[in-house]
């Protein structure tokens, strides 16, 4: 027993180790002033200051929240109502998720072109209507956790003990389904979120800014503040799945 825990901990010390040197490395990096020496804040202090970055910051946030919204306002309702009246549907609807898994960014962009034609007419060049192309790359990533949500419920007996009681279908799904598959939303939604902070690709491709794509032109000339914004990056997609991790142990205890 006592040998199987030195060996349990001398293997988590070894993926510490692993993951957080290159965080290190970054943090360091981006603190030295290359010119003068010693440390300084002011790659820091260009997340806010620089009016570019700032800018793509905030872009990249709202991406983030409008794709989250879209995506489950799509996909919880059809994936519940896949179960309970058309389960014919689930495989079908299954592959259509898992799909751009499959797909390159490039060929997404390519085919998606004319159509977004359509959608820089009407809702002018912003780059928040990439929301529509995110709410596609996410699909497979969220599909899978609230399928693991719905899978883990008895679904029909819940739909069918709500509509006994007078309930209509919104309310059904809204009080009585979400509240037992929230730990897979949840799941569903900090994904999403960090594919939506370090997509580039799409971005690039389409000729919008986001955060990745002005990370990488900073990158050019200014290497601590651009190491200092991915750094950033990283450090919030590991806390919003740690609070993910804790927010589903919590709700599994209770």
């Amino acid at each position: 027993m006592k040998v199987t825990r030195v060996g349990r901990g001398l293997l988590l010390a070894l993926f510490g180790v692993f993951f957080l040197f290159p965080l290190y490395a970054m943090a360091d990096f981006s603190t030295r002033d290359l010119i003068h020496g010693g440390r300084t804040a002011a790659a820091w202090k260009n997340l806010v200051a620089n009016e570019t970055l700032y800018q793509a910051i905030v872009v990249s946030l709202l991406l983030a929240v409008f794709t989250v919204a879209l995506m489950l306002a799509i996909l919880v309702p059809t994936m519940i109502w896949v179960r309970l009246r058309a389960p014919w549907g689930r495989r079908p609807v299954e592959f259509l998720c898992l799909l751009p898994l499959t797909i390159p960014a490039l060929v997404i962009v390519v085919g998606l072109r004319n159509v977004y034609l359509w959608v820089v007419y009407l809702l002018g060049e912003s780059a928040l209507t990439l929301t529509f192309v995110y709410v596609v790359l996410v699909l497979p990533f969220a599909y899978r956790s609230i399928d693991g949500a719905l899978s883990a419920i008895d679904l029909k007996t819940l739909a069918e003990a709500a509509r006994s009681l007078g309930a209509g279908w919104i309310t059904t799904i809204l009080r009585v389904v979400v509240p037992n598959i929230w730990s897979g939303i949840l799941s569903a939604a900090f994904i999403s979120i960090a594919v939506v902070l370090g997509e580039y690709t799409v971005a690039s491709l389409s000729g919008y800014q986001n955060l990745q794509v002005v990370i990488v032109a900073i990158g050019k000339s200014d290497g601590p503040t651009s190491v200092a914004a991915s750094l950033a990056t990283l450090v919030f997609g590991f806390v919003l799945l740690l609070v993910l991790a804790l927010v589903t142990r919590r709700r599994a205890r209770s």
